[in-house]
């Protein structure tokens, strides 16, 4: 426990000491800490330093509001105002070229100069001296300048031309102010005045001219305004003349004009009348060929096409009838003469061969033959011993038996003795059938 005291306490011993040095160091800073305003410099003097161009000064400059620290017992501090400083300006009795003395009254505004290559010239000269001697010493700079500048001008361009006048008595004082550090920023002239009143003479004599000038101008406006009148006046009469005498010319001209223009639209008038009345029997002749040709037509597509597509039909029918015909010959002929050869290579068999190959043909026929036979009623009388029906049943083979026989008496094909194989019969030549064309 004591120890934890013992470390707090000494925790807090430090850290009031590192305040104390803390507050200590910010005193000192702001003992040795010195900032310049915006319109002020700071010179800390003591100490020598080495310039640029090789000199030697025991001062240094601190401009527009920088800062910078002293440094203690070798060096002390002063401040130098940059405000502008107004001087007024009269001076009497001042001889212009050609020996007129003039009044003169100006205002100008001075100050230190900040460019650092003259304030080291006003430092030099003003440091801890009262801003009314630099006023005094500005203006009797600038009175002696000006006493100076007014020996080159005559009172006529001292007083109309201030601007000039100013201009040269800046250039004229910029040297000397260079050398005091000092800065004209503004110089107004802002009277001239003389006491023998040349300058009210050239006034008078002005106005007198001007005057005599303006009488004469007049005068002579007033002339030439006659001069003028008259020919004016004259020249309006011959324009009128001129301007009647061409007003009857154009008149003429319209009249002839409009003769011209009433006849061509006459002539016009007619042509299109005789164009259109060409252009419509033109049109109408057309249209009758046009009709003539749509009756041609017309009847060409309800008669002649026609006919002529059924004639052509027509043989193109015949022509694939005989063509079709000429074929099936063609074919027939060609079937014929391979069942010839067929024949032919079968020898003796070929009947029994082809009559097997068209035995179906041959029972249908067989078939439909005793199919034809109708019997609408049939009375079976018996004797007694029950054979009728049978007698009249195994009557159908017979029936079939006997249409066997009208086939082999009518074409010689044996058909039961063909299946039965007892009656082998050669086989006949097959005629050759004429196809026709």
């Amino acid at each position: 426990m004591e120890d934890t005291l013992v470390t707090l306490t000494t925790a807090i011993c430090v850290g009031l000491g590192l305040g104390v040095g803390v507050l200590l160091l910010v005193a000192i800073a702001r003992q040795f800490l010195f900032i310049g305003r915006p319109n002020e410099v700071l010179i800390f003097s003591g100490r020598r330093r080495k310039l640029a161009d090789g000199s030697t000064v025991g001062y240094r400059e601190v401009l527009g509001g920088g800062w910078a620290f002293r440094v203690p017992i070798l060096e002390k501090v002063e401040r130098m105002d940059l405000t502008a400083i107004p001087i007024d300006i009269a001076i009497q009795n001042a001889y212009s070229k050609g020996g007129i003395p003039l009044t003169v009254h100006a205002v100008a505004n001075v100050k230190v100069s900040s460019d650092p290559r003259r304030v080291k010239n006003a430092i030099e000269r003003f440091l801890g001296r009262d801003p009314a001697e630099i006023r005094r010493v500005a203006k009797e700079t600038l009175e002696g300048h000006l006493r100076g500048v007014l020996a080159t001008l005559t009172p006529e361009e001292v007083n109309e031309d201030r601007l000039k006048f100013a201009s040269a008595l800046v250039d004229e004082a910029e040297e000397d102010f260079h050398k005091l550090g000092l800065q004209l920023d503004v110089l107004k002239i802002q009277n001239v005045m003389d006491d023998v009143k040349y300058l009210d003479s050239i006034g008078r004599k002005r106005i007198a001219e001007v005057v005599r000038d303006a009488e004469i101008a007049e005068s002579n406006a007033m002339a030439e305004a006659k001069e003028v009148e008259a020919a004016a006046r004259q020249r309006a009469e011959v324009a009128v003349q001129t301007a009647q005498t061409e007003i009857v010319q154009l008149e003429n001209a319209l009249r002839q004009l409009k003769a011209d223009l009433d006849a061509e639209a006459r002539a016009a008038e007619e042509r299109a009348e005789a164009a259109a009345r060409q252009a419509r029997a033109e049109a109408e002749r057309q249209l009758q060929e046009i009709r003539e040709r749509l009756e041609q037509l017309r009847l060409q597509a309800d008669v002649v096409l026609p006919a002529d597509a059924e004639r052509q039909a027509q043989a193109l029918a015949a022509r694939g009838a005989a063509a079709a015909i000429e074929e099936n010959g063609r074919a027939l002929a060609q079937v014929l003469q391979m069942m010839t050869d067929t024949w032919l290579e079968a020898g003796p068999d070929a009947k029994d061969i082809f009559l097997i190959q068209q035995l179906e043909t041959v029972l249908e026929t067989v078939v439909k033959r005793v199919n034809d036979i109708s019997l609408d009623e049939v009375h079976i009388l018996d004797n007694g011993d029950g054979q009728a029906l049978a007698r009249h049943v195994a009557g159908f083979p017979a029936v079939v038996r006997q249409v066997l026989e009208e086939m082999k008496a009518t074409t010689g094909i044996d058909v039961a003795g063909t299946l039965a194989g007892t009656t082998p019969t050669p086989p006949p030549a097959p005629a050759t059938p004429e196809v026709t064309r």
